[in-house]
Formats: C-alpha cells, structure tokens, sequence
C-alpha cells in the first residue's frame, strides 16, 4: 500500500483566496486531488467538514500537510487533539515541510511550542479586533447592519399593514423583503 500525502488547507473569510496554501501544499508533495479545503470558517472552529475529511482519507502510513500549523488549528487544545487522533492512526503530520513525530520528545516539545504560539496569534488578533470595535463605536464609526427598508420604506409598509388590504407575503415581495423583515 502506498502512503500518501493528504492536504489540508483552510481560511477564515470567503473574500480570501485559497491559491497560496494550495500551490504550497503542491509544492510539498501533494496532489491537487488530495487537498481537502474550508472556507470561511476558522481554525477556532473544530466543525470543519474539509478538515473531517482530510483526516478520514488518512490511512496508517500516510501524511497530513498543512502550509503553516494555524491554518489546522488555533487552539492549543484542538491541536493536540487533531494529533492524537493522527497518533492514533498512524498518521504523520508536516507543517510546511517538517515532519511531526509524536513520539520524540524533541518532537512534542515544538510542536507544542507551535500550536502556544498560533493560540497567542489567534488571541492578539481577537484582542485588537475588540479594541479595533471600541475606538470605531467611540468615533460614531461602528453603524452595525444597516437597515434593510429606508424610514420612508417602513412608513409605507406600516400603512399597507394596517389597511389590512395585503398579506405579510404580499407586502414582503412588494418590497423585495423577507416576511420576518416585515413582521
């Protein structure tokens, strides 16, 4: 049986590209067809199908790739999780081109060090995320969602539903809104 390379990469939001990390995991050995994705979900996020899949292909002997440790978890906790699960089934993992081994102590040791410091990155981002928010809402800057009917829109569409002459369904379609939108 022939071991394999089994890719894995993931992104946070839609509008970013998975390009890069797909080209670097080409790069490293894997095949097009062996690179299972997530997009738009991060890697706090442990229900990632691509990820479930990704580690359902590996068999024992086989390799898991990821570009950098980050794009497979952000949690000190999920990481080691995802490499007792890999232990289990014999399953190596290479980050970015340097293979894991579980079993040497050297090992444990950085890989460990390496999944403190995605955690650290992944909390310095939620950090300056949350003070980003604070300054933009002190400024008057942080509107939120922005209303789907403008004032005038919700004036008319009062006055329609309290005639009584259309249905919610009706006036939802009327202005291009959903019925909850109208309720």
């Amino acid at each position: 049986m022939t071991e394999l390379l089994i890719g894995y990469a993931c992104l946070s939001t839609n509008e970013q590209d998975l390009t890069a990390q797909q080209n670097a995991l080409e790069r490293l050995g894997v095949r097009p067809n062996l690179i299972y994705t997530d997009h738009g979900l991060t890697g706090t996020n442990r229900a990632r199908p691509g990820l479930r899949e990704a580690l359902a292909a590996c068999r024992g002997g086989d390799t898991l790739v990821v570009a950098k440790l980050d794009r497979l978890a952000r949690s000190l906790r999920d990481a080691k999780d995802i490499i007792d699960e890999l232990t289990a089934k014999d399953v190596k993992l290479s980050i970015g081109g340097s293979v894991h081994d579980p079993n040497d102590p050297v090992g444990r040791l950085l890989f460990n060090v390496l999944a403190m410091v995605a955690e650290f990155e992944s909390d310095l981002i939620r950090t300056r995320t949350k003070e980003g928010m604070q300054v933009a809402k002190a400024k008057g800057r942080l509107l939120g969602k922005q209303p789907k009917l403008s004032h005038t829109q919700q004036r008319h569409l009062i006055e329609l539903h309290d005639a009584g002459t259309h249905s919610a369904g009706e006036i939802a379609e009327l202005f291009n809104v959903a019925r909850s939108t109208v309720y």
